[in-house]
């Protein structure tokens, strides 16, 4: 117990140290560690995971650690990975904020920003890659465009929440009917 407890800390305070760009560049942090290190969930089950965390408001990167730190360690797992995803991230933002009162206006603080994003811009592009793949292997290749597509217009050309997109699709899997297979005389 107490070193789940020590290995959930330290996966999610790795997440909260080298989250740079906020919740959604976390994503392939808290997949790293939750699915590939530590081998606590599967890609499914993360998948999952990740489409609830989107529909409720909030930081993702928080509802993340406490949902899977509930499923890894109980009531104390969901405090010790919340707390270990968000120290880190108070302590930045107090130690960047006072030097950007400070030194602002120069170039180099300008810059750290800056080089930031190409690297935040690769992880969530494999990322993507992953759920593609994924989706692809359990939709196939056209409902994946289609679905991809649909959702792409909803989002960015017609400005619906992302949270809607996704509680609508939950809601239509889970009022889709059972497919009914086919009974053998042997069966009847």
């Amino acid at each position: 117990m107490l070193r789940t407890q020590a290995q959930l800390f330290l996966a999610f305070l790795r997440i909260g140290l080298f989250g740079f760009g906020g919740g959604p560049s976390m994503i392939p942090l808290v997949h790293l560690e939750v699915v590939k290190r530590h081998a606590w969930m599967d890609d499914e089950a993360f998948a999952d995971v990740l489409a609830i965390g989107n529909t409720l408001p909030g930081p993702i990167a928080t509802k993340m650690a406490g949902y899977i730190g509930y499923r890894i360690g109980g009531v104390l797992g969901a405090l010790n990975a919340v707390i270990a995803v968000i120290g880190p991230i108070i302590v930045a933002m107090i130690a960047l904020l006072s030097l950007y009162a400070r030194h602002g206006d120069q170039r180099w603080v300008q810059g750290m920003g800056q080089g930031v994003v190409p690297v935040v811009m690769v992880m969530m592009a494999k990322l993507t890659w992953d759920f593609f793949t994924k989706s692809r292997a359990s939709l196939g290749w056209l409902m994946t465009l289609v679905m991809g597509a649909v959702a792409g217009g909803l989002i960015y050309w017609l400005d619906v929440h992302p949270g809607l997109v996704i509680g609508a699709i939950l809601i239509a899997a889970l009022l889709r009917p059972e497919p009914q297979h086919a009974t053998s005389e042997t069966d009847k």
